[in-house]
């Protein structure tokens, strides 16, 4: 896959629920914000960068090409952000993370598009898993299957996991990633 093909999405619009009501993303990991190591781990994978968020977006647009925010109120979480993404039709994929995952593998997108490539009709998205776990937050999918996320939503809908049983999906394992997928803002918020 050409980055031309794959824009990049960091998902950072949380209430801070977990850190104090603090925002996730701009929290201080070894000198730097956890978003300021996740754009740095996106920019060479994607053709150009964007993330959601609900506050502090002056201090966000330093780390994207563009930033946006939900369209719906109350921070109703990852999807929310998703759904509010700004369409764009050169990029057919679109690579998604959320803010606190600062150690992503530098070669996320490759790796999840040639799971999508070796099923090019039948599968929407690919997602990581590692030791064990799923994360539905890792992912590049297909822009056109964003069109089912207003409908799932209206309809109550919030959990990604639900809404990818929706979808024609891949796991992609990373099992050499270690603990690039760790959470680091539950790491930041229990120290």
């Amino acid at each position: 896959m050409q980055t031309s093909q794959c824009g990049g999405l960091i998902l950072a619009g949380g209430a801070g629920r977990r850190s104090g009501g603090r925002d996730k993303g701009l929290l201080d990991w070894q000198g730097r914000p956890l978003v300021a190591w996740v754009s740095e781990r996106l920019r060479h994978q994607t053709c150009h960068l964007q993330i959601s968020c609900n506050r502090n977006l002056a201090t966000y647009a330093g780390y994207a090409d563009r930033v946006f925010s939900d369209r719906r109120p109350g921070f109703q979480g990852p999807l929310a952000g998703l759904e509010a993404v700004p369409s764009d039709p050169a990029a057919e994929f679109l690579l998604v993370v959320p803010c606190d995952t600062p150690d992503l593998p530098l070669d996320l997108a490759a790796r999840l598009h040639r799971a999508l490539a070796a099923q090019p009709d039948s599968c929407d998205l690919a997602y990581a898993t590692a030791n064990g776990q799923h994360h539905y937050l890792h992912t590049l999918l297909r822009r056109r299957c964003l069109a089912s996320l207003p409908g799932y939503l209206a309809g109550g809908g919030r959990s990604v996991r639900g809404w990818h049983a929706q979808l024609r999906c891949v796991s992609v394992e990373f099992a050499d990633a270690g603990s690039a997928f760790d959470n680091h803002n539950e790491i930041l918020t229990q120290a």
